[in-house]
């Protein structure tokens, strides 16, 4: 290769991989058609792509071209019960999905949740998507490895998700890495620096490493990013028309209630101060939490999503709230996709759970109200929310956040990282688009000058 050849191979822009489509149907609207293309084109891409914006049937479409294309299988992995909400959308669009298990040699889209993963082959695949793919955050070390390693053979990949990196943009190293792009440690090394240690520990003697762009990196950093990824919260973010993706309103509304018992070998009851002061307040506020949710959801009169953390808050509110179903880890696959399914529909009045069984993927839109326990989960209560206040939502959703005084310092947590995540992510689409427009550089067209001792 010549040395311009070299210099363009060392920046580590995402290769094109894919194919051109073979199957563009009139479904999808015109900024769906143009990250579909892009991404059938480049073979091995991400979408972060807002709730609401359509990411089924983008994945839906990306998967039949593969499948036309290689004349074999691709697997689309899901959270728990988004499985069967996108069979429904793939038999509305005319896209078969299914859940059997497939045939080494078999031309067809399969579904399965991630924790079926270890039942399946990388062999008998040619495609697999990773729908909410943030997701693998939340999984233990042994779980996200499984999918990488699951991954890392297969030659056509897609990551769909809304909150790629919802707190630091150092997280998007684990998304290029599933990409088989550059690697999370790699990317640190190239683009990031510390003020601490050189080090990919993430600690430096007790103290947490913040990592900071290079100065001379940022554009090139982002160029890196755009190269095998694209980001957009509505149409106009890649120069579309908003028209029918503008949300309605969300009023969130604070509660705090008053705590009626002191804490142990306490006469006064102060607010708690620190995680181990907050946990010992949560445990015993739960009943007067609970009932202030119950009280809330009576008065509202509208179907309603009740969001907690504990297994004793998820018994209590069952009990208390009339019409309310509760769907507990414990339940079957099958019991959770029955009254997810029925709470979609509109058939179940009251559904309670919790953000890490129900936070991701499914559309809750006919639901205008909910309740919320605060947590410094960021991602838990965006995902939360956006379940209902996605783009097809027809009225303003109602968030009642109800916490006690100690909550305070968590509410005002959530509320500082749900303003960097915006920042962060309104700067991701804007630094990617001007990434995308930045020329290749200065031409290597002189020819190199050789010692005369040579």
């Amino acid at each position: 290769m010549d040395y311009a050849e070299f210099l363009e191979r060392k920046r580590q822009l995402g290769s094109q991989d894919g194919f051109d489509p073979v199957f563009m149907p009139d479904f999808l609207f015109d900024f769906q058609k143009s990250l579909t293309d892009w991404a059938i084109r480049k073979g091995r891409a991400a979408i972060f792509a807002d709730c609401g914006m359509g990411k089924t049937p983008m994945q839906l479409v990306w998967a039949e071209n593969v499948v036309r294309k290689t004349k074999h299988n691709v697997l689309i992995l899901t959270p728990l019960a988004v499985s069967a909400q996108t069979i429904r959308e793939g038999e509305k669009f005319g896209i078969k999905v299914s859940r059997e298990m497939p045939e080494k040699d078999g031309c067809g889209i399969v579904i399965a949740n991630y924790e079926r993963l270890h039942y399946f082959t990388p062999e008998y695949f040619s495609g697999v998507v990773c729908d909410e793919s943030s997701i693998l955050k939340s999984f233990d070390g042994v779980t996200k490895a499984a999918v990488t390693v699951f991954m890392k053979k297969i030659p056509y990949r897609l990551l769909c998700t809304a909150t790629a990196a919802p707190n630091d943009y150092i997280e998007l190293g684990t998304s290029s890495e599933a990409l088989g792009g550059l690697g999370y440690i790699d990317m640190l090394n190239r683009f990031f620096k510390n003020d601490l240690h050189n080090s990919a520990t993430g600690r430096y003697h007790g103290e947490v490493i913040k990592w900071r762009l290079k100065g001379h990196a940022e554009i090139p950093f982002w160029r890196w990013v755009s190269s095998w990824a694209r980001a957009l919260r509505r149409p106009s973010d890649l120069g579309f028309n908003d028209d029918g993706f503008i949300l309605p309103p969300l009023i969130e509304e604070e509660h705090i209630i008053e705590v009626r018992t002191n804490p142990e070998g306490m006469l006064f009851n102060l607010p708690a101060i620190g995680l181990k002061e907050q946990r010992e307040e949560k445990s015993r506020t739960v009943t007067e939490r609970c009932e202030k949710a119950a009280e809330l959801i009576g008065k509202n009169g509208r179907q309603s999503l009740v969001w907690c953390h504990l297994n004793r808050e998820a018994d209590l509110l069952e009990k208390i709230i009339p019409n309310g179903k509760q769907i507990s880890g414990g339940d079957t696959d099958d019991v959770k996709e029955e009254l997810f399914t029925a709470f979609a529909s509109g058939q179940l009045p009251v559904l309670i759970t919790k953000p890490k069984i129900g936070a991701w993927g499914l559309n809750l839109q006919k639901c205008s109200h909910i309740t919320f326990f605060p947590s410094h989960s960021y991602e838990q209560y965006y995902q939360g929310i956006r379940r209902c206040w996605r783009f097809g939502q027809k009225n303003p959703v109602k968030v009642d956040i109800i916490g006690t005084r100690g909550d305070q310092e968590v509410i005002k947590n959530l509320r500082r990282k749900a303003e960097g995540a915006d920042r962060m992510f309104s700067s991701l689409v804007a630094e990617m688009n001007n990434a995308v427009n930045v020329e290749a550089g200065v031409a290597f067209n002189q020819k190199e000058v050789v010692p005369l001792w040579l």
